[in-house]
């Protein structure tokens, strides 16, 4: 049984939000008070240029560079075999188009948009523009996965989509009408707004980190909630009022110095920014984040084991296997990602270590996908890139050296 805690502080105006497994930190968010969050915000933005060479186009969203457009965010669901249409034959420059902000602005790129809106509710996601209805994959009970089905299907919207959460897992029907009508409401005025403004314009803001938090991470599943101001309690309380009463007796003040210090979370943020991680065994992974994969190596380091080399590298494999899934997670590492396991001479070692992998990444929400070993027994994945990693939003890139992370020996001549 997993123990999850959450532990929420506001350090120099920024707010701070950790989630804990068994008292270890595993996911870590961080949002600045003045600014709001980019990904789930929907905006009335203008078609600057196509470009069908690359199948995309830019949209002026009111942002300091334009957002990015593919072409399989503006087509809507197209039967298997069909032929799709090129970007040029959907829309047109100067067009004023709806979308939502999908990825936050990584490096050079700005943000990456889609024309299929979807609102998150406590207990649902509503897709107004396209009709689909799925339930989330870590709902495994076949038979509850039934009833939440045939409960959507009675209350989903004429020709919208709906997506069941984790969190609806026990909910009547009614609390998820009530969900889905909110939602409903949401979208309602986004439109109507849409109707009013000209491009670019913000149409809905995502909520706070906090109020996200509330929403997406305090579920039954989580014990407790830690805050560290009178303020934050006030407003926790005050959201959990309108989302799930049961749950503020979990809610805990505690004022103390510093919350993240105390619950051991300053040491892993820092721990997490270094290039090295140590394994419990003694063993030892090397992160090295490149713009097109993140490549991490495995090593025995210290450990040297009591039996054989096999037994010594099943060992640390596995313990990597663990220890990799974590730091994808605190890091918030995505895309695409290639992990150097030390060989394995048998079968059931390399079976053993991909299936604990797997079983790691059940605990991971954002979309992770073991791809398989390579020839070379590389273990390729890819993981969902919404924001941007750990180390881009606490570090820069060093002026001496631009980022290589190695200087000349002498001076150029």
């Amino acid at each position: 049984m997993i123990k999850k805690e959450i532990i929420a502080s506001m350090r120099n105006e920024t707010t701070w939000v950790a989630l804990l497994e068994n008292g270890v930190p595993v996911e870590l968010y961080i949002e600045p008070a003045q600014e709001f969050c980019l990904v789930g915000s929907v905006f009335k933005g203008r078609v600057e240029n196509v470009l069908p060479g690359i199948e995309a186009a830019f949209v002026d969203i009111g942002l300091d560079r334009n957002a990015f457009l593919y072409v399989n965010d503006v087509l809507p669901l197209q039967p298997q075999g069909k032929r799709h249409p090129s970007i040029k034959e959907l829309i047109r420059p100067g067009q004023e188009i709806m979308v939502q902000v999908a990825k936050d602005p990584l490096g050079s790129k700005g943000p990456r948009v889609t024309m299929r809106v979807n609102l998150p509710g406590r207990f649902t996601v509503l897709m107004p523009t396209v009709n689909h209805l799925g339930i989330s994959r870590r709902i495994e009970d076949e038979e509850e996965r039934e009833r939440l089905r045939a409960l959507i299907n009675r209350i989903k919207p004429d020709g919208m989509g709906i997506i069941v959460r984790t969190a609806a897992r026990g909910v009547d029907g009614e609390t998820l009408k009530e969900d889905i009508d909110l939602l409903c409401s949401l979208w309602r005025d986004i439109q109507a707004k849409a109707s009013t403004v000209s491009a670019p314009s913000t149409l809905y803001r995502e909520r706070s980190l906090l109020a996200r938090t509330i929403r997406d991470l305090f579920t039954e599943e989580v014990d407790r909630m830690v805050v560290d101001s009178e303020a934050y309690h006030r407003k926790v309380i005050n959201m959990l009022d309108g989302v799930d009463a049961g749950l503020e007796k979990r809610v805990v003040l505690e004022k103390r110095a510093d919350l993240f210090e105390y619950y051991g979370v300053n040491q892993e943020i820092s721990k997490a920014l270094e290039r090295r991680v140590w394994l419990r065994c003694g063993g030892y992974l090397i992160f090295d984040q490149t713009e097109a994969l993140t490549v991490i190596d495995v090593n025995t380091g210290k450990y040297t084991g009591r039996i054989d080399l096999e037994d010594t590298v099943f060992k640390t494999n596995i313990d990597a296997a663990v220890e990799i899934v974590r730091q994808l997670r605190l890091r918030n590492l995505g895309g695409i990602i290639i992990i150097d396991f030390i060989d394995m001479s048998t079968e059931e070692h390399r079976n053993k270590v991909l299936e604990v992998l797997a079983e790691e990444i059940k605990k991971d929400r954002r979309r992770t996908h073991i791809m398989g070993l390579t020839q070379l027994g590389l273990v390729e994945l890819t993981r969902k890139k919404v924001h941007p990693s750990l180390s881009e939003l606490l570090m820069t890139t060093c002026p001496r050296c631009g980022g290589a992370g190695r200087v000349a020996l002498v001076d150029e001549p």
